[in-house]
């Protein structure tokens, strides 16, 4: 009978055998010859194969019906194996003819089905890689596994592996059938990573006017192996070389520690280190793209990379040639404006600040023109003026020799106003609180400064990710108006602080506070508004409880409305703080006398205008009662009575401004603050025989002081995201006449993390920060030891201390702020005025990270390093572990 036979490429054959051997029929299959095609109608469709898939379903797909009439071997029956075969779930498609009656054929569509995923394992990566690597799979279960999917996968684990230096890595996919389900497949993937393949020598070609370590240095990330210079006696001995051959060189020994080598030379070896690199193929073609940036910034205008070329030089290292066509130094000519109505060509030029003669670079054109994180650019004399559809576009009109003409054409437009303000993805915060923070107002003319401005205060509120604070203009050039997105993602900004540390002689001291940053006060009693809580208003509540049973306890609680009235950004802020501390007997848990410490206060803020508006004032007026119960401890007895009452009354003015980018981490900004308490000067309305032999409840009955404090902080993005931090601390507290003592309230102590301090709960010591020395220790008169009242109060009345750091972020995601920082900084905490000296100071070098997580505020640890001793001591303080909690501000 005869026999027909297509398969997936449209191949079709015909064979002559019985129809009661079928395999013998397909094993004698012969050509069908296109030529001379039969038509039949077919009587029947078998399918043959499947495990899975739906027979009637695969042959609705190829298109074939019974009854249908039709040629054998046609273009229809080609094109109904190549629907099967586009379906990618079929491996072979074979059709043939089983048997004829008359004109009636029976069809038979012989099918190979492809297996399906079920699972994959991945063989020698670690955890960290599998995940990675399996995120980066486009697989799933179920997935047909075809030779497509398995090609792409072994790519795409080569490639994670190549971009992390492994170059030679060599991935095995070995698929295994799975016994668990039907048609399931599960894949082995074999990964032999290799070693990382490092740069031993990079090579320039062409370069006339750069050395090759100059181009070298222009790759920040693409750089040879470690090498080194030996100095001796102020000689070089050894030039940019490996420790291996210079001490093969040397000593024909193979292996070398680098004391070794200066040993060798001598005490005077000095020994200088370049940096070592691994090759990634993306970071070389940036490294690349950096090095024609470079030569176009110097008036190479032409400068380009002819070829590259890497090569093996040993085992797992390599080679990399570059060969460079430098061109010609060109320089700017003539520059010359055109379109340009609103602004004259002297003030264009004043702001471009480029001259004829300057060398030509047209990447600081483009930065002037239309963006310079630096100073003014062109672009803002526009758009700050609302010319939202201006545009400038610097054309090379001529090149006269070394010269290069360019005109800068401009297109103005009209000025656009603001159509109306689009506020999107607050789900918490409500409008009123972010469109009273937006600088831009429906109505007024388009401004990009304001634009810059309000991203800048959005960030400010703590409530949004500021990585993520999308400004998007939207224009209407039809009418000459533009609507501005402003695009938000909240974050959690509610802390929960649950800690504990050890108090003394109170022993374990346990907190619990909570901070609500979005609270609203006027949902209170709409349930339906909690989420838990009311929020939305943008004011902030803070409740404090820390307690070691009844020995210690401390109940604080802050509220503050940022815009009081709600057309104002005056804000209003009113706190209580409750401490009760009582003795006790440490042998028999007996309690004897105590101290009660009440605190009240309220505070009016406004912003100012003057000198910009980036400061502000607060007004503050606090009252502290303290009442003293035969109490005794080593705090009171700086106070020197037992039972009694002091009070202060203060009031605290500070001038303020902030212009930081980004409260978590500052990349450019400053921030300064002047602070000063002030009680009433008592001192003044009595006699100066007031004083004499006076007792200590009539000295500090009603406490008087005068408190001036200064801080600032500067921050400068260098390059990337490492950022320079310095900043500078300065306070020093006094009387108003010169036979009225300085109290023992509100003194300074300083060392480690400033986070707590021996009897701070009673006279309210500030505590100064500094690393590298033990909490407090720089604290005179004892520093660290209590000494007899004849030795002086406790506590510093003049302070000072300097840092500097270098900070660069680990991840600025939503969830989470980490970032780690290196620092040098020096302090240091007199006794009195007359010995206060700016240039005497405790000096410290360290490093440590902080992680700021919105439920728990910022975290951080540092290791600091004192150089100096405290007084008492005859060795430096040495290296020191610090926790601190918050943000602190000296």
């Amino acid at each position: 009978m005869p026999l027909l036979y297509q398969n997936a490429f449209g191949q079709i054959k015909l064979g002559v055998g019985s129809n009661t051997n079928d395999q013998a029929q397909k094993d004698d299959k012969i050509a069908l010859s296109y030529a001379n095609p039969q038509e039949y109608e077919i009587a029947e469709i078998k399918v043959t194969g499947l495990e899975t898939i739906d027979k009637n379903a695969l042959i609705s797909l190829s298109g074939l019906k019974v009854g249908d009439k039709l040629r054998i071997p046609s273009q229809t029956t080609s094109n109904a194996i190549k629907k099967l075969w586009d379906r990618g779930i079929i491996g072979n498609v074979a059709l043939y003819i089983s048997k004829v009656e008359g004109d009636k054929a029976y069809l038979v569509l012989e099918l190979t089905e492809r297996p399906r995923l079920t699972r994959i394992f991945l063989k020698g990566v670690n955890k960290t890689q599998e995940s990675d690597i399996k995120e980066n799979l486009d697989l799933i279960k179920g997935k047909i596994v075809s030779d497509a999917v398995l090609k792409n996968a072994e790519l795409t684990v080569m490639d994670y592996f190549v971009d992390k230096g492994f170059l030679n890595t060599q991935v095995r996919i070995e698929q295994k059938k799975d016994s668990i389900i039907t048609n399931g497949v599960l894949l082995n993937i074999h990964v032999d990573k290799k070693s990382k393949v490092r740069i031993d020598r990079i090579a320039f070609h062409g370069n006339k006017d750069f050395t090759d370590d100059k181009l070298r240095s222009k790759f920040k990330k693409t750089n040879e192996k470690l090498r080194f210079d030996v100095f001796h006696d102020g000689m070089r001995v050894v030039k940019n070389a490996t420790v291996k051959s210079t001490w093969n060189f040397l000593t024909r020994t193979k292996e070398v520690s680098f004391e070794d080598i200066k040993n060798y030379f001598g005490e005077s070896t000095n020994v200088n280190f370049f940096k070592s690199s691994k090759f990634k193929k993306d970071e070389f073609k940036a490294d690349k793209n950096k090095l024609v940036t470079y030569y176009n910034s110097k008036g190479y205008r032409d400068a380009r990379i002819i070829s590259d070329s890497i090569y093996d030089a040993a085992a797992n290292e390599i080679n990399i040639d570059i060969k460079i066509e430098e061109g010609n130094k060109y320089y700017f000519g003539d520059i010359k404006w055109s379109g340009n109505f609103v602004r004259n060509d002297d003030i264009l030029n004043k702001v471009l600040g480029i001259k004829k003669g300057d060398v030509y670079d047209m990447e600081l054109v483009q930065k002037k023109l239309t963006f310079n994180p630096n100073g003014e650019d062109i672009s803002s004399l526009y758009m700050d003026y609302g010319y939202l559809f201006f545009t400038v576009n610097p054309v090379e009109v001529r090149i006269n020799n070394d010269s290069i003409d360019v005109e800068m054409r401009v297109y103005e437009g009209d000025q656009a106003r603001i159509n109306k303000i689009i506020i999107t993805g607050n789900d918490r915060t409500n409008d009123h609180v972010i469109r009273r923070e937006i600088r831009t107002l429906p109505g007024q003319f388009f401004n990009r400064s304001l634009l810059i401005r309000t991203q800048r205060e959005l960030s400010q509120l703590g409530y949004f990710d500021p990585e993520q604070i999308g400004i998007n203009p939207i224009p209407n050039p039809s009418d000459g108006t533009v609507d501005i997105e402003y695009a938000l993602v909240e974050r959690p900004s509610d802390q929960v602080e649950l800690s504990g540390g050890w108090g003394g002689y109170y022993g374990f001291v346990g907190t619990v506070g909570l901070v609500f940053n979005n609270f609203s006060l006027r949902n209170i009693t709409n349930f339906k508004a909690w989420k838990p809580l009311p929020v939305g208003d943008g004011q902030r509540l803070s409740l404090r409880v820390q307690a070691n049973g009844r020995i210690y306890q401390n109940y604080s609680m802050t509220f503050t409305e940022p815009w009081l009235g709600g057309k104002k950004p005056n804000s209003l802020t009113v706190g209580a703080n409750r401490s009760v501390i009582r003795n006790q007997n440490f042998y028999t848990q007996q309690e004897f006398g105590s101290m009660v410490m009440n605190t009240v206060s309220a505070g009016l803020g406004k912003r100012l205008r003057w000198p910009d508006d980036y400061f502000t004032m607060s007004n503050t007026l606090s009252y502290t009662h303290y009442i003293f119960d035969d109490f005794v401890s080593s705090g009171n007895s700086q106070i020197g009575f037992n039972t009694g009452t002091a009070r202060n009354l203060k009031y605290n003015l500070t001038i303020a401004r902030n212009s930081v980018d980004n409260p978590m981490f500052p990349r450019t900004g400053s921030s300064l603050s002047l602070s000063v308490d002030l009680t009433p000067p008592y001192s003044l309305f009595r006699d100066e025989s007031y004083y004499d032999d006076a007792s200590a409840e009539k000295l500090y009955g009603w406490v008087e002081y005068h408190k001036w404090m200064f801080d600032a902080k500067y921050y400068q993005k260098l390059f990337g995201n490492l950022v320079f931090s310095a900043r500078a601390h300065l306070g020093f507290i006094g009387t108003y006449s010169d036979y009225a003592p300085t109290g023992p309230f509100d003194r300074f102590q300083m060392g480690g993390s400033g986070l707590s301090g021996a009897n701070n709960w009673i006279v309210g010591y500030d505590l100064i920060a500094l690393r590298g020395y033990e909490d407090n220790r720089i604290t005179p008169p004892g520093y660290g030891r209590l000494l007899p009242p004849e030795f002086g109060l406790n506590g510093g009345v003049a302070y000072n201390k300097f840092i500097f750091e270098l900070r660069y972020p680990v991840t600025m995601a939503a969830s989470s702020t980490i970032y780690v920082l290196g620092f040098a900084e020096a302090g240091n905490n007199f006794h009195t005025l007359s010995d206060f000296d700016p240039f005497d100071n405790f000096r410290s070098i360290g490093f440590g990270a902080r992680i700021f997580m919105p439920a728990f505020g910022l975290l951080g640890i540092d290791w600091g390093y004192g150089f100096d001793s405290i007084p008492g001591t005859n060795k430096p303080s040495g290296g020191q572990f610090h926790f601190s909690i918050g943000q602190q501000l000296r």
